[in-house]
């Protein structure tokens, strides 16, 4: 028990690959030994090629506390294992108490296993996210704890480095570009959490009071999941504005394996949950493609509220109405479909930011409406 916390039982009995530098088991402390302050969380499955510079980055921190890393290898068929093992020493001269844990089945067990494993495993009083091809700067961890003391209900994230150079512009423009205020609105959008999980920092205490990751295995979105959940609990997001991670792109990520229908069906039932559900009314900005899927995605009582789609493309506003057939026992509605200057807010905003060359957002900005209240991005 920890601030009154009982943690989950580990379903699984320490095997042959889980050791602990310390000579202790697992989440045990000796008797009056002090927590370390943070725990660095990695799952690992087949991370060879990224290791070595990872685990240099742990190595690197300039935090002046406490260091615990905590490693859970999800049934690696590379040469991971050894990497890790070949980095104990060095960890442990540093003063970073070192925990392996893992599996030798044949399959991978998912991400959102591999990191409840890490964490339950561990012993920190606060836990720092990081994926085992990813680098952290040496600030990070004393950057994002002090943070993490002062604000110990949110999630804090930091600004990042794509690489390779040049990857997923509009995306990290997003993630390095929120206003504060938006770090809580532009959480409906198809990026994702608005602190991506890589970047993510908090308190254990917090961590257990929202619950652990889901364990679907591969395909499942454990960290949007478990964003969304944070939410539910009241949870808040702060994001360090300086650079404190390069985030590696390859087509190995784990991201690459989740399907953009499952992520779209969660983020549509979220929407309804913390946003439609209050609305009496609202009018879709998109009659194209993306507005019109949203409708068909919508549980009746939603679409019931839709009271039009506004569009700038004429030729979508001249044909009038939209109409969609739920089933041959229902009549079709016609949905009207105005000019955005005559569409009456709230608006469930449908349009991809950033790609316009400014258009759209300056057509946004024209109506002088209040993100958060007036609107919110789906995009």
């Amino acid at each position: 028990m920890l601030n009154g916390i009982i943690y989950p039982p580990i379903e699984e009995k320490p095997g042959p690959m889980q050791q602990r530098s310390c000579s202790l088991m697992p989440g045990e402390m000796a008797e009056g030994e002090r927590r370390p302050d943070v725990s660095i969380i990695i799952p690992t499955y087949n991370a060879e090629a990224w290791l070595d510079e990872c685990l240099k980055s742990v190595v690197e921190q300039d935090f002046d506390g406490t260091l615990e890393l905590s490693i859970y290898n999800d049934a690696s068929k590379d040469s991971s294992a050894e990497i890790i093992e070949a980095w104990r020493t060095r960890l442990d001269e540093r003063g970073i108490c070192v925990v392996v844990g893992g599996h030798h089945s044949a399959q991978p067990r998912g991400v959102g296993f591999a990191k409840n494993r890490a964490i339950l495993q561990s012993t920190g009083r606060y836990l720092c996210f990081l994926d085992s091809d990813d680098v952290m700067m040496s600030p990070r961890v004393r950057m994002q704890y002090t943070a993490a003391v002062q604000q110990p209900q949110s999630i804090i994230g930091c600004q990042v480095r794509r690489e390779p150079a040049g990857s997923t512009e509009r995306y990290t423009r997003w993630v390095n570009g929120l206003k504060p205020e938006q770090l809580l609105t532009q959480v409906f959008t198809s990026h994702g959490p608005t602190a991506i999980m890589p970047t993510w920092f908090c308190s254990r205490e917090w961590f257990c009071h929202v619950g652990q990751f889901v364990e679907d295995g591969k395909g499942a979105p454990e960290d949007l999941l478990f964003f969304y959940e944070h939410l539910r609990k009241g949870g808040k997001v702060h994001r360090v504005d300086e650079c404190l991670l390069q985030y590696r792109y390859h087509e190995q990520a784990a991201t690459h394996a989740v399907s953009e229908d499952t992520i779209w069906t969660h983020r549509v039932r979220f929407l309804e949950e913390r946003v439609l559900l209050h609305w009496p009314s609202f009018t879709i900005w998109n009659a194209g493609k993306q507005g019109r899927k949203l409708y068909r995605s919508l549980s009746p009582a939603s679409r019931q509220k839709v009271v039009a789609f506004c569009d700038v493309d004429e030729n979508k506003i001249s044909k009038g109405y939209y109409t969609y057939q739920e089933s041959e026992e229902k009549p079709k509605p016609q949905i009207p479909v105005h000019h955005f200057k005559d569409a009456k807010p709230p608006f469930v905003v449908c349009v991809k930011l950033d790609l316009t060359g400014g258009g759209f957002e300056d057509n946004l900005n024209s109506l002088k409406l209040q993100e958060g209240a007036d609107y919110y991005h789906f995009n």
